[in-house]
């Protein structure tokens, strides 16, 4: 069982820290949480309900992950914070912010020579008082395996669903998606400052990427998707950005490494075989791409999350 433990600093920002319970408190078979602060009790949130700490900072000690919700970010936290925070990553717990929790990490050194993100209201502040954190104001999220931030607001529901799909697969995570009616995958490289995060049904373009998603086999280039959407492909390419964050052939990518994960915790199949059928090419392609988003290989991701339990067959790429 994971074992999480919520922060709460005086100031606590209730968004965010519901963010954090609405995703793994609903999962009691795959995490315990709880909610702690300096001390066990009520702690002052942003709102006018009070927040209850079940525990003190000895929650940490035994924590698996830490979870920072944003609190005022003019106030530093205690010492004894700041050491807890920093003892509990030294342990090997995994430590995550959710918007100005940042600005609880990073002056524990946590963040030094590492990116890392906060909301975009912040980000010049985070960065001036603290130049040793590589601040990057424009992405959603930022996971370096042990350490994690996201920037504001709904960016902490995107982190916090990345966390559940690196623990348990990409349908765990879809599945907490569907149940909160948010998109099941952001990936953090897309951009903050959104009019809105998706197409919303209806739209041409969200009639567009459902079509793309049922053809991720075949080459599809940015003049294939216009054509289907009824655009020029300048102007698709202007009207995608401007709805998604990112660009037609990102979100492609981010399809296709999705639809890949999926094949490889559910199937046997080959990874070539994968590659091809998800629109990847090859076996290399896939083992770059899931790399660089999943920081595994294609056979380390299958071992850690293949539900079924048969026998391992050979696999024709496992020796690269």
């Amino acid at each position: 069982m994971h074992q999480i433990s919520v922060l709460a600093l005086p100031g606590v920002v209730l968004f965010d820290l519901a963010i954090a319970l609405e995703v793994f408190d609903n999962q009691p078979d795959r995490y315990t949480t709880t909610v702690c602060a300096p001390s066990s009790g009520p702690v002052p949130s942003t709102g006018p309900v009070p927040v209850h700490a079940a525990a003190g900072l000895t929650s940490l000690v035994e924590a698996d992950t830490v979870i920072v919700p944003g609190f005022n970010p003019r106030d530093v936290p205690a010492r004894e914070v700041l050491a807890a925070l920093h003892d509990a990553a030294e342990r090997g717990a995994r430590v995550i912010s959710i918007c100005t929790g940042a600005f609880a990490l990073a002056p524990t050194g946590l963040l030094d020579q590492r990116s890392a993100t906060t909301h975009w209201y912040y980000t010049d502040e985070l960065a001036q008082r603290y130049p040793r954190v590589q601040v990057d104001p424009d992405v959603l999220y930022v996971d370096h395996g042990d350490i994690a931030s996201s920037a504001g607001m709904a960016a902490g529901i995107d982190l916090c669903l990345h966390l559940v799909r690196r623990d348990h697969g990409a349908d765990a995570a879809t599945d907490i998606a569907r149940r909160m009616v948010v998109p099941p995958h952001r990936r953090g490289g897309q951009a903050q400052l959104l009019d809105r995060p998706l197409p919303p049904n209806g739209d041409t373009l969200a009639e567009t990427c459902a079509w793309a998603r049922e053809h991720l086999d075949q080459r599809l280039t940015v003049a294939d998707l216009a054509q289907h959407a009824g655009y020029a492909p300048r102007t698709f390419a202007r009207h995608f950005r401007a709805q998604t964050g990112t660009t037609p052939l990102r979100w492609l990518t981010a399809q296709r490494i999705h639809q890949a994960r999926r094949l490889l915790e559910q199937t046997d199949r080959t990874v070539t075989d994968i590659a091809r059928n998800v629109g990847l090419g090859t076996a290399a392609n896939l083992r770059a791409q899931l790399a660089r988003d999943a920081h595994t290989s294609p056979n380390a991701y299958r071992r850690t999350y293949q539900e079924s339990h048969r026998e391992p067959r050979y696999d024709e790429d496992s020796a690269h």
